[in-house]
């Protein structure tokens, strides 16, 4: 009896893990969690399976999506959603008239698209359906979706043709979705995304890295880019916090 219930408690931690990787990161694989948690891929799959029955995650090919990925995500289901407003507050302050700028997805360029003035007039380029249907409520907002095939895993248009499409574009700010941030730069699980993400740098002037706090200090296992080609870390913390002290010098924090 006793060793069912430690076993019952043991499947209850791994299970809260499980949220919470799948809410900070917006997608996991079922292999990385499977490494991270140091269980079989078929106990994680097992995991999955429940969760997504008692409607706390999105089940998918491979792993799993957070709830707050969805489109019609409400503001309870949005993971850290206070935080994510602070960021893109503070984003808005790099964003001018006249601008071309390229973002990815993901529920904090969601919020920045979200609180954009309708005054302004700038262009976006955008491999993300669900920010090129936020941002096409700005009447004053030039929208270009970069298509391509459609990752189910991550929502945003992947392959050689968006890399292609993107290596035309001069952009003046790239406003990245990030998922892992350390000292050693942006990182992210998936192979498609990162080849596209990596574009998306390489075709802007500067880079700006909105994210919650959780997620500094956190590798994945496909680097995007050097920490010293980001140019602005932006986050809900006041830049003289003591999380972003290692940052400070190499980026610019956003107060």
């Amino acid at each position: 009896m006793v060793l069912t219930e430690n076993k019952n408690l043991l499947k209850k931690e791994r299970q809260l893990q499980i949220i919470r990787q799948i809410n900070l990161h917006n997608k996991v694989l079922s292999s990385d969690l499977s490494l991270e948690l140091n269980v079989s891929e078929d106990t994680i799959r097992r995991d999955l399976n429940e969760l997504a029955l008692e409607d706390k995650i999105i089940k998918v090919h491979g792993g799993a999506l957070s709830k707050s990925f969805n489109f019609t995500a409400t503001q309870e289901e949005t993971y850290s959603f206070e935080e994510k407003q602070i960021i893109a507050r503070k984003t808005l302050s790099l964003i001018k008239d006249g601008m071309t700028i390229l973002t990815s997805g993901g529920t904090t360029i969601r919020a920045i698209a979200n609180l954009l003035p309708e005054t302004l007039n700038a262009t976006f380029f955008t491999i993300s359906p669900l920010i090129a249907l936020e941002l096409s409520e700005h009447p004053n907002i030039e929208v270009i979706l970069l298509g391509g095939k459609l990752s189910n895993s991550s929502k945003i248009s992947v392959g050689g043709d968006v890399v292609a499409k993107i290596q035309e574009i001069k952009a003046d700010l790239c406003i990245l979705g990030i998922n892992g941030f350390d000292n050693e730069g942006i990182s992210d699980s998936d192979y498609e995304v990162v080849q596209v993400k990596k574009a998306m740098v390489r075709a802007s002037k500067q880079v700006a890295a909105p994210t919650i706090s959780e997620k500094l200090n956190s590798s994945l296992r496909l680097k995007v880019c050097e920490l010293s080609e980001v140019d602005f870390l932006i986050t809900e913390l006041a830049p003289n916090h003591q999380s972003l002290e290692m940052f400070q010098g190499v980026v610019r924090v956003i107060l």
